[in-house]
């Protein structure tokens, strides 16, 4: 289909070579051969007369021209696939749907259980593709890679519309057998102690290492992970701690031999907010997906206080 004489097909191989950059790994993203992801690039330079992608040392950059219209592209593909996969109606027991949702190991140790069970208690046919966060995860929403976004406030972008599903506080863990183990925790012992950090691998820092450093709140580190979940694992057998969401340590407690104690000073409290774009806020499956999002978020075991909306 062509439409002022440029072939529609082309935009999805343009909108693959905008965001990737590279001939070959946009044919391979595709399932093309890199000689008809060359074929295509050569006919898009021909209909916008413009190198588009240009050889810069090693690497390919976009020009002017390419960045410019960069954007719009993805929300015109972004906008096709709402119309034409968002069902009029959603029965999850008759839907083979996948949702693919961006969300840290926190979430998804500590929430998406739950989601799954409901799921499962409603007899739901959908798959689901838990995709791991990214620097900047409201991107992925915008360029309608996931469907759904799991993250703090901090990390959420303002032009999509979310909601606060629920709020978590920090604890600190430390081996039940150690220094630390049975006596109250105070700020001396914290700032005085070695601990263990978990290392984001693919955004800036994390939402607890922020406000430590906002507080002037300086740790010893003596070990970097890049798991949320394993925290509480890796301070037993030594005297470390390790600062981790409520819904860890408490939960840690059952199978490790750990104690939890409260933080030896104030600290805000965690907000888990969803995102999704905005061309999928009447799609009837992405409702209902929020919906058991709400369900699970309600029978967490966080201080009532602490719930969303209360």
């Amino acid at each position: 289909m062509r439409f002022k004489k440029l072939d529609l097909n082309l935009l999805v191989a343009l909108d693959h070579l905008l965001n990737l950059q590279s001939i070959s790994r946009a044919a391979e993203q595709m399932n093309m051969s890199q000689s008809a992801m060359s074929n295509a690039l050569t006919r898009l330079r021909a209909y916008f007369d413009d190198p588009l992608l240009v050889q810069v040392g090693r690497r390919m950059e976009l020009t002017p021209r390419a960045q410019a219209m960069q954007h719009s592209i993805r929300d015109i593909l972004v906008r096709v696939e709402a119309t034409i996969s968002s069902d009029v109606e959603f029965d999850p027991r008759n839907s083979t749907r996948e949702f693919r949702i961006l969300l840290s190991d926190y979430s998804m140790t500590a929430f998406m259980p739950r989601v799954l069970a409901l799921a499962a208690r409603e007899e739901a046919q959908v798959r689901f593709n838990l995709l791991p966060q990214t620097e900047i995860p409201y991107l992925t929403i915008e360029r309608g890679d996931a469907d759904l976004l799991i993250a703090p406030g901090m990390f959420i972008s303002k032009e999509h519309p979310s909601e606060l599903v629920y709020e978590d506080d920090f604890v600190c863990v430390a081996w039940s057998e150690g220094r630390y183990g049975s006596a109250p925790l105070t700020e001396a012992d914290y700032r005085r102690a070695r601990h263990v950090r978990m290392y984001p691998p693919t955004v800036p820092t994390s939402f607890e290492n922020g406000f430590l450093a906002e507080h002037g709140i300086e740790r010893d580190i003596d070990v970097y992970c890049y798991s949320f979940a394993v925290l509480p694992h890796l301070v037993v057998g030594s005297d470390r701690l390790a600062t981790v969401h409520g819904l860890i340590g408490r939960a840690a407690i059952h199978g490790l031999p750990v104690t939890v104690h409260p933080l030896p000073f104030s600290a805000p409290l965690l907000d888990q907010h969803v995102q999704w774009h905005e061309h999928k806020k009447q799609d009837p499956g992405i409702k209902w997906l929020r919906g058991l999002m709400r369900r699970a978020a309600a029978d967490l075991p966080v201080p009532r206080s602490n719930r969303a909306g209360q």
